[in-house]
């Protein structure tokens, strides 16, 4: 099983592809098309031209993954535009809401990390008075 963590690295292809092809033509997609080495660990993902279906192939140091998920009805809602380029970098939480067929660039979550203010006037901290 595969954990989407938020340190991984996740590259979405924009153009869709033929999705006929299996891990070796994703692998020479990664490499041609994307400019990216299959074999780097990232998580790469592709939906096809009905955007009915996605796919996800990673490398993890033993042989590939590649996962898929197909709608039953209807077709994602979300996909970047062509002229973004060929690859959108996309975090952890933004690939679940997209396989969950949300708008990951619309959604308002809390930002990943973000710097805790701690007020030492009037702590009860226990440690304070050591």
């Amino acid at each position: 099983m595969i954990q989407i963590t938020p340190q991984m690295r996740i590259l979405l292809a924009v153009e869709p592809v033929d999705f006929r092809k299996g891990i070796d033509g994703l692998a020479g997609v990664c490499r041609k098309a994307l400019a990216c080495d299959p074999f780097s660990g990232f998580l790469f993902v592709f939906r096809n031209r009905r955007a009915t279906a996605v796919k996800i192939l990673c490398y993890d140091t033993q042989g590939y993954w590649l996962c898929q998920k197909r709608l039953s009805r209807g077709k994602f809602c979300w996909w970047p535009e062509r002229s973004a380029g060929a690859i959108e970098v996309l975090a952890a939480h933004e690939l679940q809401l997209l396989l969950w067929n949300g708008q990951p660039k619309l959604a308002r979550v809390a930002p990943p990390w973000r710097q805790l203010t701690t007020s030492l006037k009037g702590s009860s901290d226990p440690s304070e008075g050591r």
